[in-house]
Protein backbone atom coordinates (compact mmCIF):
# COMPACT_ATOMS: atom_id res chain seq x y z
CA UNK A 1 0.00 0.00 0.00
CA UNK A 2 1.46 3.26 -0.64
CA UNK A 3 1.94 5.77 1.93
CA UNK A 4 -0.51 8.21 0.67
CA UNK A 5 -3.06 5.48 1.02
CA UNK A 6 -1.45 4.86 4.40
CA UNK A 7 -2.02 7.93 5.59
CA UNK A 8 -6.02 8.74 4.22
CA UNK A 9 -6.75 5.08 6.01
CA UNK A 10 -5.37 6.69 9.06
CA UNK A 11 -8.08 9.37 9.10
CA UNK A 12 -11.11 7.49 7.47
CA UNK A 13 -13.77 6.76 9.41
CA UNK A 14 -17.31 5.43 9.61
CA UNK A 15 -19.09 6.06 6.37
CA UNK A 16 -22.60 4.59 6.24
CA UNK A 17 -24.01 7.41 8.19
CA UNK A 18 -26.56 7.31 5.79
CA UNK A 19 -28.49 3.27 7.22
CA UNK A 20 -28.86 4.89 10.98
CA UNK A 21 -31.83 5.98 11.98
CA UNK A 22 -33.66 8.25 14.61
CA UNK A 23 -32.47 6.19 17.45
CA UNK A 24 -29.32 8.14 17.53
CA UNK A 25 -31.53 11.11 18.39
CA UNK A 26 -34.33 9.76 20.84
CA UNK A 27 -35.17 13.31 22.12
CA UNK A 28 -34.95 15.48 19.15
CA UNK A 29 -38.13 16.47 17.54
CA UNK A 30 -38.71 18.36 14.70
CA UNK A 31 -36.80 21.41 14.93
CA UNK A 32 -37.71 25.20 14.68
CA UNK A 33 -38.38 27.35 11.44
CA UNK A 34 -34.07 28.98 12.24
CA UNK A 35 -33.33 25.25 12.26
CA UNK A 36 -34.37 24.44 8.87
CA UNK A 37 -33.38 28.04 8.19
CA UNK A 38 -29.74 26.61 8.65
CA UNK A 39 -29.74 23.46 6.73
CA UNK A 40 -29.61 25.45 3.85
CA UNK A 41 -26.17 26.68 4.69
CA UNK A 42 -27.38 30.40 4.08
CA UNK A 43 -23.68 31.40 3.59
CA UNK A 44 -22.97 29.15 1.06
CA UNK A 45 -26.47 29.62 -0.47
CA UNK A 46 -25.43 33.33 -0.78
CA UNK A 47 -22.63 32.95 -2.71
CA UNK A 48 -24.52 30.41 -5.50
CA UNK A 49 -27.30 32.41 -5.73
CA UNK A 50 -24.94 35.33 -6.33
CA UNK A 51 -22.89 33.30 -9.29
CA UNK A 52 -26.33 32.03 -10.69
CA UNK A 53 -27.41 35.62 -10.88
CA UNK A 54 -24.67 37.26 -12.48
CA UNK A 55 -24.63 33.99 -15.38
CA UNK A 56 -28.60 35.05 -15.81
CA UNK A 57 -27.42 38.73 -16.28
CA UNK A 58 -24.37 38.11 -17.94
CA UNK A 59 -26.17 35.79 -20.95
CA UNK A 60 -26.61 37.29 -24.03
CA UNK A 61 -30.95 37.92 -25.21
CA UNK A 62 -33.81 38.61 -22.69
CA UNK A 63 -35.71 37.30 -20.19
CA UNK A 64 -38.88 38.56 -18.31
CA UNK A 65 -38.63 39.34 -14.95
CA UNK A 66 -41.34 36.75 -13.75
CA UNK A 67 -38.98 34.03 -15.26
CA UNK A 68 -36.06 35.30 -14.31
CA UNK A 69 -36.93 35.23 -10.12
CA UNK A 70 -38.18 31.64 -10.89
CA UNK A 71 -35.22 30.60 -11.98
CA UNK A 72 -33.37 32.21 -9.46
CA UNK A 73 -35.81 30.87 -6.91
CA UNK A 74 -34.68 27.23 -8.40
CA UNK A 75 -30.96 27.66 -8.12
CA UNK A 76 -31.71 28.49 -4.31
CA UNK A 77 -34.00 25.61 -3.66
CA UNK A 78 -31.70 23.31 -4.93
CA UNK A 79 -28.76 25.10 -3.26
CA UNK A 80 -30.57 24.68 -0.42
CA UNK A 81 -31.67 20.87 -1.06
CA UNK A 82 -28.44 19.91 -1.32
CA UNK A 83 -27.14 21.57 1.75
CA UNK A 84 -29.39 19.99 4.26
CA UNK A 85 -29.16 16.37 2.68
CA UNK A 86 -25.03 17.13 3.17
CA UNK A 87 -26.08 17.73 6.71
CA UNK A 88 -28.01 14.55 7.47
CA UNK A 89 -25.07 13.04 6.18
CA UNK A 90 -22.33 14.37 7.71
CA UNK A 91 -24.29 14.71 11.30
CA UNK A 92 -21.68 12.47 12.43
CA UNK A 93 -18.57 14.48 11.43
CA UNK A 94 -20.23 17.66 12.20
CA UNK A 95 -20.62 16.71 15.86
CA UNK A 96 -16.22 17.04 16.01
CA UNK A 97 -16.04 19.99 14.66
CA UNK A 98 -15.99 23.26 16.34
CA UNK A 99 -17.18 25.58 13.33
CA UNK A 100 -20.05 22.90 12.70
CA UNK A 101 -21.05 21.36 16.02
CA UNK A 102 -24.02 23.21 16.66
CA UNK A 103 -26.05 22.46 13.50
CA UNK A 104 -29.71 21.24 13.96
CA UNK A 105 -28.47 17.56 13.59
CA UNK A 106 -25.25 17.27 15.45
CA UNK A 107 -26.87 19.54 18.24
CA UNK A 108 -29.81 17.04 18.65
CA UNK A 109 -32.48 19.56 18.10
CA UNK A 110 -33.81 18.05 15.16
CA UNK A 111 -34.25 13.87 14.01
CA UNK A 112 -32.49 13.39 10.59
CA UNK A 113 -35.56 11.91 8.85
CA UNK A 114 -36.81 15.46 8.88
CA UNK A 115 -33.57 17.21 7.74
CA UNK A 116 -33.42 14.27 5.01
CA UNK A 117 -36.94 14.38 3.88
CA UNK A 118 -36.77 18.52 3.74
CA UNK A 119 -33.78 18.68 1.30
CA UNK A 120 -35.30 15.44 -1.09
CA UNK A 121 -38.70 17.15 -1.51
CA UNK A 122 -37.19 20.84 -1.95
CA UNK A 123 -34.32 19.35 -4.30
CA UNK A 124 -37.55 17.61 -6.61
CA UNK A 125 -39.18 20.80 -6.35
CA UNK A 126 -36.73 23.11 -7.47
CA UNK A 127 -36.16 20.61 -10.78
CA UNK A 128 -39.27 20.20 -11.18
CA UNK A 129 -40.06 23.34 -10.98
CA UNK A 130 -36.99 24.44 -13.50
CA UNK A 131 -37.74 22.31 -16.22
CA UNK A 132 -41.14 23.00 -16.47
CA UNK A 133 -41.22 26.97 -16.19
CA UNK A 134 -37.65 27.63 -17.47
CA UNK A 135 -36.13 25.11 -19.99
CA UNK A 136 -34.51 21.45 -20.04
CA UNK A 137 -30.94 22.80 -19.86
CA UNK A 138 -30.79 24.42 -16.83
CA UNK A 139 -33.03 21.81 -15.22
CA UNK A 140 -30.60 19.12 -16.50
CA UNK A 141 -27.68 21.29 -14.69
CA UNK A 142 -29.27 22.04 -11.75
CA UNK A 143 -30.24 18.01 -11.09
CA UNK A 144 -26.89 17.58 -11.88
CA UNK A 145 -25.05 20.17 -9.46
CA UNK A 146 -27.75 18.85 -7.01
CA UNK A 147 -26.53 15.15 -7.33
CA UNK A 148 -22.86 16.08 -7.96
CA UNK A 149 -22.39 17.65 -4.33
CA UNK A 150 -24.60 15.02 -2.78
CA UNK A 151 -23.43 11.45 -4.05
CA UNK A 152 -20.11 12.45 -5.89
CA UNK A 153 -18.29 15.54 -2.82
CA UNK A 154 -20.19 14.48 0.34
CA UNK A 155 -20.90 10.64 0.32
CA UNK A 156 -17.88 9.87 -1.86
CA UNK A 157 -15.10 11.71 -2.56
CA UNK A 158 -15.03 14.22 1.12
CA UNK A 159 -14.42 11.20 3.43
CA UNK A 160 -11.93 9.08 0.90
CA UNK A 161 -9.23 11.73 -0.39
CA UNK A 162 -7.65 15.32 -0.32
CA UNK A 163 -8.63 16.11 -3.50
CA UNK A 164 -12.32 15.76 -2.37
CA UNK A 165 -12.96 19.53 -2.90
CA UNK A 166 -10.78 19.34 -6.33
CA UNK A 167 -13.27 17.51 -8.25
CA UNK A 168 -16.39 18.15 -5.44
CA UNK A 169 -15.74 21.97 -6.34
CA UNK A 170 -17.48 21.15 -9.93
CA UNK A 171 -20.83 21.55 -8.02
CA UNK A 172 -20.30 24.75 -6.62
CA UNK A 173 -19.12 26.14 -9.87
CA UNK A 174 -22.08 25.08 -11.96
CA UNK A 175 -24.70 27.85 -10.88
CA UNK A 176 -23.51 30.59 -13.31
CA UNK A 177 -24.29 28.13 -16.60
CA UNK A 178 -27.52 27.33 -14.71
CA UNK A 179 -27.77 30.83 -14.89
CA UNK A 180 -26.61 31.29 -18.56
CA UNK A 181 -28.65 28.08 -19.81
CA UNK A 182 -32.12 30.11 -18.27
CA UNK A 183 -31.83 32.80 -20.72
CA UNK A 184 -30.47 31.31 -23.40
CA UNK A 185 -31.35 27.21 -23.09
CA UNK A 186 -27.80 26.54 -24.17
CA UNK A 187 -24.24 26.02 -23.03
CA UNK A 188 -21.36 28.17 -24.40
CA UNK A 189 -17.73 29.11 -23.91
CA UNK A 190 -18.80 32.08 -22.02
CA UNK A 191 -20.46 29.85 -19.48
CA UNK A 192 -17.91 27.65 -19.50
CA UNK A 193 -15.32 30.12 -18.31
CA UNK A 194 -17.33 31.60 -15.45
CA UNK A 195 -17.08 27.73 -14.13
CA UNK A 196 -13.81 27.72 -14.58
CA UNK A 197 -13.26 30.54 -12.55
CA UNK A 198 -15.01 29.33 -9.88
CA UNK A 199 -13.95 25.17 -10.14
CA UNK A 200 -10.26 26.69 -9.82
CA UNK A 201 -10.77 29.28 -7.07
CA UNK A 202 -12.43 26.55 -5.10
CA UNK A 203 -9.47 24.72 -3.93
CA UNK A 204 -7.58 27.72 -2.27
CA UNK A 205 -10.29 29.33 -1.04
CA UNK A 206 -10.80 26.17 1.27
CA UNK A 207 -7.48 24.82 0.97
CA UNK A 208 -6.82 28.15 3.41
CA UNK A 209 -9.56 27.28 5.66
CA UNK A 210 -8.26 24.10 6.25
CA UNK A 211 -4.86 25.49 6.89
CA UNK A 212 -6.30 27.07 10.20
CA UNK A 213 -9.27 24.55 10.71
CA UNK A 214 -6.76 21.44 10.37
CA UNK A 215 -7.57 20.29 14.00
CA UNK A 216 -11.30 20.13 13.10
CA UNK A 217 -10.84 18.14 10.24
CA UNK A 218 -8.58 15.81 12.04
CA UNK A 219 -10.49 15.10 14.63
CA UNK A 220 -13.63 14.25 12.59
CA UNK A 221 -11.20 12.36 9.91
CA UNK A 222 -12.02 14.41 7.37
CA UNK A 223 -8.68 13.94 5.06
CA UNK A 224 -8.24 17.56 4.06
CA UNK A 225 -5.16 18.27 2.68
CA UNK A 226 -3.34 19.49 5.21
CA UNK A 227 -4.23 16.68 7.00
CA UNK A 228 -2.93 13.95 5.35
CA UNK A 229 -0.22 15.61 3.11
CA UNK A 230 1.17 18.24 5.38
CA UNK A 231 1.20 22.49 5.43
CA UNK A 232 3.88 22.65 2.62
CA UNK A 233 2.74 20.55 0.56
CA UNK A 234 -1.05 22.35 0.81
CA UNK A 235 0.58 26.22 0.52
CA UNK A 236 2.38 24.65 -3.01
CA UNK A 237 -0.79 23.74 -4.36
CA UNK A 238 -3.08 26.90 -2.90
CA UNK A 239 0.57 28.88 -5.24
CA UNK A 240 0.11 26.62 -8.22
CA UNK A 241 -4.03 27.22 -8.14
CA UNK A 242 -3.98 30.86 -7.70
CA UNK A 243 -1.34 30.85 -10.79
CA UNK A 244 -3.64 28.66 -12.86
CA UNK A 245 -6.29 31.03 -12.14
CA UNK A 246 -4.87 33.98 -13.17
CA UNK A 247 -5.11 33.60 -16.89
CA UNK A 248 -8.36 32.02 -16.85
CA UNK A 249 -10.21 35.15 -14.95
CA UNK A 250 -8.79 37.23 -17.16
CA UNK A 251 -10.09 35.26 -20.30
CA UNK A 252 -13.54 36.72 -20.54
CA UNK A 253 -11.98 40.15 -21.83
CA UNK A 254 -10.77 38.02 -24.88
CA UNK A 255 -14.18 36.35 -25.88
CA UNK A 256 -15.74 39.54 -25.35
CA UNK A 257 -17.56 39.24 -22.18
CA UNK A 258 -16.00 42.31 -21.10
CA UNK A 259 -13.66 45.46 -22.01
CA UNK A 260 -9.92 45.51 -22.12
CA UNK A 261 -10.57 47.74 -19.33
CA UNK A 262 -12.57 44.96 -17.29
CA UNK A 263 -9.36 42.83 -18.40
CA UNK A 264 -6.98 44.90 -16.62
CA UNK A 265 -8.99 44.87 -13.46
CA UNK A 266 -9.41 41.45 -13.46
CA UNK A 267 -5.46 40.95 -13.97
CA UNK A 268 -4.93 43.03 -11.03
CA UNK A 269 -7.45 41.05 -9.04
CA UNK A 270 -5.55 37.90 -9.97
CA UNK A 271 -2.40 39.71 -9.19
CA UNK A 272 -3.32 40.43 -5.48
CA UNK A 273 -4.80 36.64 -4.93
CA UNK A 274 -1.36 35.47 -6.34
CA UNK A 275 -0.10 37.60 -3.65
CA UNK A 276 -1.72 36.16 -1.25
CA UNK A 277 -0.95 32.61 -1.84
CA UNK A 278 2.55 33.92 -2.30
CA UNK A 279 2.22 35.26 1.51
CA UNK A 280 0.72 31.80 2.73
CA UNK A 281 3.62 29.85 1.32
CA UNK A 282 6.05 31.38 3.03
CA UNK A 283 3.94 32.13 6.46
CA UNK A 284 4.38 29.67 9.54
CA UNK A 285 1.23 30.55 11.18
CA UNK A 286 -2.26 31.17 10.66
CA UNK A 287 -2.52 34.58 10.05
CA UNK A 288 -1.99 34.70 6.29
CA UNK A 289 -4.28 31.92 5.34
CA UNK A 290 -7.29 33.24 7.53
CA UNK A 291 -6.37 36.50 5.56
CA UNK A 292 -6.49 34.84 1.98
CA UNK A 293 -10.18 32.72 2.87
CA UNK A 294 -11.22 35.92 3.80
CA UNK A 295 -9.94 37.85 0.99
CA UNK A 296 -10.76 34.87 -1.55
CA UNK A 297 -14.53 35.54 -0.93
CA UNK A 298 -14.48 38.99 -1.74
CA UNK A 299 -11.99 38.42 -4.65
CA UNK A 300 -14.71 35.77 -6.49
CA UNK A 301 -17.43 38.54 -5.59
CA UNK A 302 -15.38 41.41 -7.47
CA UNK A 303 -14.84 39.37 -10.57
CA UNK A 304 -18.55 38.78 -10.76
CA UNK A 305 -18.97 42.18 -10.29
CA UNK A 306 -16.62 43.85 -12.93
CA UNK A 307 -18.28 41.49 -15.25
CA UNK A 308 -21.84 42.52 -14.61
CA UNK A 309 -20.45 46.55 -13.93
CA UNK A 310 -18.44 46.40 -17.42
CA UNK A 311 -21.27 44.63 -19.09
CA UNK A 312 -24.32 47.33 -17.43
CA UNK A 313 -22.11 50.21 -18.31
CA UNK A 314 -20.34 49.86 -21.58
CA UNK A 315 -23.86 51.42 -23.08
CA UNK A 316 -23.05 54.75 -21.44
CA UNK A 317 -19.08 54.99 -22.45
CA UNK A 318 -19.68 53.97 -26.70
Amino acid sequence: MSKLATDISAFEIKTDASTDTDAEFPSAGTGRVVDYALLLKPRVMSLVLFTGIAGLMLAPGNIDWITALVAIACIAVGAGASGAINMWYDRDIDGYMERTMDRPLPAGRMAPVYALWFGVVLAVISVVVMAVYINMVSAVLLAVTIAFYIFIYTIWLKRRTPQNIVIGGASGALPPMIGWAAVTGSISIESVLLFAIIFLWTPPHFWALALFRSGDYERAGVPMMPVVLGEKHTKTQILAYALIMAPVAVAPAFVGMTSMYGGLILGALSLWFIYHAVRVYRCTGHDAPRRMFRYSILHLFVIFLVLLGDKFAAPYFT
